[in-house]
């Protein structure tokens, strides 16, 4: 009779304990797939923040990767795994994660700029760009905390795509005349659009493969044709140590992206 008690009230702990790790792995598929939704908003609210804030590139892009790449990625789990009660996190509404988007761009700032943002100056701005919440001081300063905490305080961004490209173009510019009219805006706005979905952005992970594919990307849509005699692929091949063919099909599927982006 107790053998049976035991194993029912086991029984039940156990259905109990799966019942538990069921709702909270559903809760982190619903809050994963509601971030997901304002994902293109949000992309185009870091891009336009920086334009408005007069940052550098660098900027933008160390702020992309940390939040996209970082960030966003983890800090379900990092409520699932702290149980945060913070009310930044809890819930993660729009203008919250603007926050967020905000301080990504501050703490980039300060690593690129050599005069950083004031957190008052920040303020300001945020109070202008971001319209269905007002935020004091202290939000910025405990979003920044929060931030760190979820990145686990690791903000390098040295081998992020955007820097290898820059690397790639100087040297592409350097050993070929063609590099003139190669353009390096071109280079960004697919660099931009490729963030605007899940699928395009998990490239990023390949910091090399995809900087160099953009190189060859930007050199098919900006230079003129008669001017192809330049051997870039070789060229891609020797200075990254990619094979062609791994270049060529990264092309194909960046192309097909940001020339029918807008396609219905």
């Amino acid at each position: 009779m107790i053998k049976n008690d035991i194993i029912g009230l086991s029984s039940f702990s156990a259905i109990e304990t799966f019942q538990n790790l069921h709702g909270e792995l559903q809760n982190q598929r619903e809050m994963s797939t509601e971030i997901g939704h304002l994902r293109r908003r949000l992309v185009e609210f870091l891009i336009q923040s920086t334009t408005q804030l007069e940052l550098p590139p660098i900027v933008k892009y160390s702020a992309l990767s940390l939040f996209f790449d970082r960030f966003r990625p983890n800090v379900v789990r990092f409520l699932q795994k702290k149980k945060a009660e913070h009310w930044l996190l809890q819930p993660l509404t729009e203008s919250n994660l603007q926050l967020f988007v905000l301080i990504s761009i501050w703490i980039s700032c300060k690593m690129h700029c050599t005069r950083g943002l004031s957190v008052h100056s920040l303020k300001s701005f945020g109070d202008i760009v971001i319209t269905e919440q007002l935020f004091m001081v202290r939000d910025f300063l405990d979003a920044e905390l929060i931030f760190l905490k979820v990145l686990k305080f690791e903000i390098g961004t040295l081998n992020i795509a955007y820097t290898l490209l820059e690397d790639l173009f100087i040297q592409f510019k350097e050993v070929a005349k063609v590099g003139d009219h190669l353009n390096f805006e071109a280079c960004m706005d697919m660099m931009d659009l490729l963030y605007e979905k899940e699928e395009t952005s998990l490239l990023y992970r390949y910091s090399k493969s995809l900087a160099a594919s953009i190189l060859v990307s930007s050199y098919i849509i900006t230079v003129p044709k008669q001017q192809y005699e330049f051997p870039i692929l070789p060229w891609v091949k020797m200075v990254t140590n990619m094979e062609e063919k791994e270049v060529v099909e990264l092309v194909g599927y960046i192309l097909s992206h940001v020339l029918y982006s807008n396609s219905p």
